[in-house]
């Protein structure tokens, strides 16, 4: 396990009883360098959506948490945030509350000389990703071959 990882694995474990009790589900927890600067993140969802002053709510109670545990040597900045419309599907959890919904699914590589597609979520599994297009094909996926899948959205 990568230093990374278990900076987000821990993480994980400080935030979950906390948005238990708050009845916040986690979506995600991200350790990246973005510049010059260390950033380890939290992405909090609910029902109805999360509002600024629940991240602040969050971010109040694990940033004292964190600097009791203090198992980061790096300086970082933590920041509390809503996944927002673009997330990606990462979890299982992602896939299953996703079934039934349009996605959009990007490639590595081309497919059909096509590396962007949309379409419904039919089913998952730990290795493969199956959508129905609009025009009625049905198409699988391995997850090694996908760059980036997420709920699709118009505007």
């Amino acid at each position: 396990m990568t230093k990374r990882e278990e900076y987000e694995q821990r993480t994980e474990q400080l935030l979950l009883p906390i948005l238990a009790e708050l009845k916040f589900e986690l979506v995600d927890v991200e350790y990246v360098k973005e510049g010059s600067n260390w950033y380890l993140r939290a992405y909090i969802d609910k029902e109805g959506g999360i509002a600024v002053n629940d991240c602040e709510a969050v971010s109040r109670r694990m940033n004292s948490l964190l600097d009791e545990e203090d198992f980061i040597p790096d300086a970082y900045i933590f920041e509390v945030s809503s996944p927002g419309l673009g997330r990606p599907l990462k979890k299982e959890k992602d896939y299953a509350r996703s079934m039934g919904k349009e996605l959009e699914i990007r490639t590595y590589r081309a497919i059909n000389w096509e590396k962007e597609f949309y379409g419904i979520l039919t089913a998952y599994d730990e290795k493969s990703v199956t959508i129905e297009t609009a025009e009625g094909d049905s198409l699988t996926f391995a997850k090694t071959d996908i760059a980036l899948i997420r709920l699709a959205f118009d505007f």
